[in-house]
């Protein structure tokens, strides 16, 4: 009877916990949706008067480390007070900013230089296992992606600024690429190329020396003229502008963000086409595939998706597409939106979403439950 009543004391305690944490009383399992909870503490603020442009592009390094892309050419004479010399605040942060899990920015750099061509508008980070930092940008002659180091000399480039019109055939530079991602293993980096090319493009990481490309469905890429987006058509054969991010799965797959086309398309590395994913397909405007993080359980169950037309995160099994859960709201409260543009995971499965527009701003949602971190 001891044991019994030990049993139901920590049964009693369990649950009181479920209901005071999670707000329900069945027990979590680790196949149920994940669940986030807005942190309105994260990040600290910026110091030096800094305010933080429209937010580009996010990473998340090895050390859990939050990397932002942001674009000071976005602030405006409102914004930049000090500048002005109207006011006690503010002026642009550099554009590279690196913040610690408690939202402490720890490091920043950025900006033009000697010896590569620093994009007009910045679009996407990515850091790889060494530390290495990808850029691109999406500015109207940024046709190149940048490797640096950690802290921010020059490595590489990949294509030169150009005012050429969209060459889906040519493969020596890009077309406003978007996202970034590296094959750490196959040495390889991924770039959805982009707001002028329609392509996936994969060069060699230490080199930049071109491997391969296609289009949707795995198709060799085009440069056809499309009509508007109609949700009542078929879907379309091409992607559209713009290919907006690229993503590997844990099991060899590549995802990619066909953002007006409200779909994700999943390829082997090769470029097979795998299937497709469509996401709140009757949406229009900029489209509702922006970005997307894998949940943290071990077999990537579901995609978290950044949808910035509608200004909501989808969550989707990746199996079939199916839409189980969506969080956040068109708005400028905490745990709400104004076109949320970018979405990245920390290793324990907290969530870190970036805006554009006049959001110009970070948020963290911390993992409350249902899926679990390795």
């Amino acid at each position: 009877m001891a044991n019994l009543n030990g049993w139901t004391k920590a049964a009693s305690i369990s649950i009181g916990i479920c209901l005071l944490v999670l707000g329900i009383c069945s027990p979590m399992r680790a196949q149920d949706p994940p669940a986030y909870e807005v942190d309105a503490a994260w990040p600290k603020p910026l110091p030096n008067n800094w305010i933080m442009g429209q937010v580009g592009g996010m990473a998340v390094d090895k050390n859990n480390h939050i990397w932002v892309l942001q674009r000071p050419s976005s602030n405006v004479k409102d914004d930049l007070g000090l500048d002005e010399k109207v006011s006690m605040c503010c002026t642009s942060a550099p554009p590279v900013l690196e913040f610690d899990g408690q939202g402490n920015l720890v490091k920043s750099w950025g900006g033009p230089g000697n010896g590569y061509d620093w994009p007009a508008t910045e679009h996407s980070i990515f850091v790889d296992q060494i530390g290495d930092v990808w850029i691109t940008g999406n500015g109207a002659k940024d046709r190149q992606a940048i490797k640096f180091t950690n802290d921010g000399k020059f490595i590489l480039e990949i294509g030169h600024p150009s005012a050429a019109p969209m060459d889906n055939a040519d493969s020596t530079m890009l077309g406003r690429p978007a996202g970034i991602e590296v094959d750490e293993k196959a040495h390889e980096v991924y770039i959805a190329d982009g707001y002028l090319n329609r392509r996936i493009i994969v060069f060699d990481s230490g080199t930049g020396t071109f491997k391969r490309m296609w289009g949707a469905y795995g198709n060799p890429p085009s440069n056809t003229n499309l009509t508007p987006y109609n949700p009542a058509d078929p879907p379309s054969q091409l992607f559209r502008n713009p290919v907006h991010c690229v993503h590997l799965s844990r099991d060899g797959f590549v995802y990619v963000c066909d953002r007006v086309n409200n779909r994700i398309q999943a390829f082997t590395k090769e470029g097979k086409f795998v299937k497709e994913i469509f996401v709140r397909k009757e949406t229009i405007g900029m489209g509702s595939a922006y970005d997307l993080a894998f949940s943290r359980d071990e077999g990537q169950k579901y995609l978290l998706v950044a949808d910035g037309e509608d200004n909501v995160i989808w969550i989707v099994h990746r199996s079939d597409g199916a839409i189980v859960g969506t969080f956040g709201h068109a708005g400028r409260n905490a745990g709400q939106f104004h076109h949320v543009h970018d979405i990245v995971e920390d290793s324990n499965g907290n969530l870190y979403t970036g805006e554009v527009e006049t959001g110009r701003r970070i948020q963290k949602f911390a993992l409350v439950h249902g899926n679990a971190a390795h």
